[in-house]
C-alpha cells in the first residue's frame, strides 16, 4: 500500500469513527426521550406488492382513490428540500419512495426526520400518489424512527464492491446489492422446486443423523467431535447415504433428504467445508431411470426457474433443451485424447505410463480403475461443458455401487457434468451384503495404508443389507454448484450466505 493509500484509509477510518460517535449521541438522546427501539409499528404491505398492483396506474387514479398504506424498511437515500423531502425505503421486496412534508406531519417530527440518517429503519403511513416523473410514492402523514443505525452504510459505491467484505459481512452485501439478494431468492426457489418435483413423484422427505459414529457414504475426510455424556467419538456426516438406504430396507421405497454435509477439506471457488446436498433413493429403479429423472428435473427447472432452457454461465452458453450426452469413462478419455488408444488404458502398466506422461502422480496401491479415473480427472472433466452423463465408473473407485452385469470391472454408476463441473453422482445401489462387506474390507486396508479418505467398515449397514434391500438406485446432487450454474456465480461463496473464510488478514 502506498503512503497516499495509507493516508486515505486512515482518513476513512477517522471519518467513520466520527460518524459512529455522532450517531451514538443521537441514540442517547432517543433513550432519554423514552422508548428508543419501539416494537408496536405494523406494516400492511411491502414495496413489490404496491408496484405490482399500482405501478401502472395513471396519476389521476390516485386523485379519485385514496389508497392508504403502512410501509416500513431501511432508509437508503434522503433528499431534503426545505419544507419537503424525498426518501427511499428498502424492505424485503424492494424499494418505495416516501414524500415527506413538514406541514403534513405532527409538529416537530419533520425536524426530527431531517436529523435521521441513511441506514435508519423507519415506519411510515400515508396515501399513494405518483410524482411528476411518474414514480409511485407514499405521501407521508405519519413517520416514526424504529431502529437507529449506528454504523454508516458503504458510500460512493453502487453497492458493496469489495469481494471479501461481501462474504464476511453478508448483511451489508444484502443491504447494498440487489443482485446478491436475487441470488439467494433464486436459491430458495430452486430448493423448493426440487421438493415439489420429488413430492409430486411420491418421494418422502426425511432427516438422518448429522453426527455419526461411523462416517460413511463417501470418500472424504470427516470432522471429528466428542460426545461427553456418551464418552464416544463422533463424526459430522460426510454423506447421509447409508442411513437413507437403511430406510429403503425398512420399506420407505422412495426417500430424499436436502441437508448439510461436512468434509474436512480445502477451500476453493468450488468447495466449502459444509455444503448442501440433495440425496434421493428409489427402489425398483436403476441408474438409467435416475439419469432420465435428473434430465427431466434440470430441463424443467431451467424452464420454470431460470425462464429459459439456454443457460449462460461465465461467458459460455449451455443448451438444456437438447438430450444430454451420455458416454462411459473410457469412451470420454478416448474422445478427448485422440492420441491415446484403448489398449493403453485397458492394461495397468500401460495406463500408468500414460498417466506418468501426463504428469499425474500415482500411488503404488492404485489399480487400473483408479489410474483411469486420475487420467479422466486430469484430461476430461474440465472439458465437459455441455450437459453430459459419464457412466461405467470402475468398481475400484465405486465401493457402494452395483457391479455391471456385462462387465464387473465397472459399475452401474454415472456422474453428471455441465460447465466442466460435477453436479450429480448416482448409481444402481449395491444390495449384495457379502459383496458390500468385502468392499468395506478393501476400504479398511486402503485406510490402514494411509488413505485418510477411505471408508470405515460399517457392520450395522451390512446387517441391514443382510435383511434384504430391493433393487435400488440413488443419487446425490450438489445444491450449491447447481445454484452457481443457475445464477451465473463464479464462486461457491457467492451462493452461500455465510461461507467459511480464513481469518481476516491471512
Amino acid at each position: 500500500m502506498t503512503d497516499a493509500n495509507e493516508t486515505n484509509a486512515t482518513d476513512t477510518r477517522e471519518e467513520e469513527h466520527r460518524l459512529i460517535a455522532e450517531r451514538r449521541r443521537k441514540l442517547q438522546a432517543l433513550r432519554e426521550q423514552g422508548a428508543a427501539f419501539p416494537n408496536d409499528f405494523r406494516r400492511n404491505v411491502v414495496a413489490a406488492e404496491l408496484h405490482a398492483e399500482y405501478g401502472d396506474k395513471a396519476p389521476e387514479f390516485f386523485d379519485d382513490n385514496a389508497i392508504r398504506v403502512c410501509v416500513a424498511g431501511r432508509m437508503m437515500a434522503k433528499r431534503v428540500m426545505g419544507k419537503a423531502s424525498f426518501a427511499q425505503l428498502l424492505d424485503m421486496s424492494g424499494r418505495i419512495q416516501l414524500f415527506v412534508q413538514r406541514d403534513a406531519l405532527p409538529e416537530g417530527r419533520y425536524q426530527e426526520f431531517k436529523g435521521w440518517d441513511v441506514g435508519d429503519i423507519l415506519g411510515a403511513e400515508g396515501v399513494l400518489f405518483k410524482t411528476k416523473t411518474g414514480e409511485l410514492s407514499v405521501k407521508v402523514d405519519s413517520l416514526r424512527l424504529l431502529t437507529k443505525s449506528l454504523r454508516p452504510l458503504p458510500e460512493k459505491y453502487h453497492g458493496l464492491t469489495d469481494t471479501e467484505a461481501r462474504y464476511r459481512q453478508r448483511y451489508l452485501d444484502l443491504i447494498m446489492n440487489e443482485v446478491s439478494r436475487e441470488v439467494f431468492r433464486k436459491r430458495t426457489r430452486i430448493v423448493q422446486y426440487i421438493r415439489d418435483f420429488l413430492n409430486a413423484r411420491d418421494f418422502l422427505e426425511v432427516e438422518t443423523p448429522m453426527m455419526q459414529a461411523i462416517p460413511g457414504g463417501a470418500a472424504a475426510r470427516p470432522f471429528i467431535t466428542h460426545h461427553n455424556a456418551l464418552e464416544m467419538q463422533l463424526f459430522l456426516r460426510i454423506a447421509p447415504e447409508l442411513y437413507l438406504k437403511r430406510l429403503v430396507v425398512g420399506g420407505f421405497e422412495k426417500v430424499y433428504e436436502i441437508n448439510r454435509n461436512f468434509r474436512n477439506e480445502g477451500l476453493s471457488t468450488r468447495h466449502n467445508p459444509e455444503f448442501t446436498m440433495l440425496e434421493f433413493y428409489q427402489a425398483y429403479a436403476d441408474y438409467h431411470d435416475l439419469m432420465d429423472l435428473t434430465e427431466t428435473l434440470l430441463r424443467d427447472m431451467a424452464r420454470d426457474i431460470h425462464g429459459s432452457q439456454q443457460i449462460d454461465y461465465q461467458g459460455e452458453s449451455y443448451d438444456f433443451s437438447r438430450p444430454f450426452a451420455r458416454m462411459s469413462v473410457k469412451e470420454s478419455i478416448l474422445h478427448f485424447n485422440p492420441d491415446i488408444s484403448e489398449d493403453r488404458i485397458s492394461d495397468l502398466e500401460a495406463a500408468r505410463k500414460v498417466a506418468e506422461g501426463l504428469g499425474i502422480p500415482l500411488k503404488d496401491s492404485y489399480g487400473l480403475g483408479k489410474v483411469q479415473i486420475e487420467i479422466f480427472e486430469k484430461t476430461v472433466e474440465h472439458r465437459l461443458k455441455d450437459p453430459t452423463f459419464i457412466t461405467a465408473y470402475p468398481t475400484e473407485v465405486s465401493p457402494l455401487a452395483r457391479r455391471s452385469d456385462a462387465d464387473p470391472f465397472v459399475t452401474d454408476r454415472f456422474e453428471f457434468f455441465v460447465g466442466g463441473r460435477e453436479i450429480a453422482n448416482g448409481f444402481s445401489e449395491l444390495n449384495d451384503a457379502e459383496d458390500q462387506a468385502e468392499r468395506f474390507r478393501q476400504q479398511v486396508q486402503e485406510k490402514e495404508a494411509g488413505d485418510e479418505e477411505a471408508m470405515h467398515f460399517d457392520a450395522d449397514y451390512v446387517a441391514a443389507l443382510e435383511h434384504g434391500m430391493p433393487p435400488t438406485a440413488g443419487e446425490g446432487i450438489g445444491i450449491d454448484r447447481l445454484v452457481m450454474l443457475f445464477t451465473d456465480s463464479p464462486s461457491i461463496r457467492d451462493v452461500l450466505l455465510f461461507p467459511h473464510m480464513r481469518k481476516a488478514g491471512e
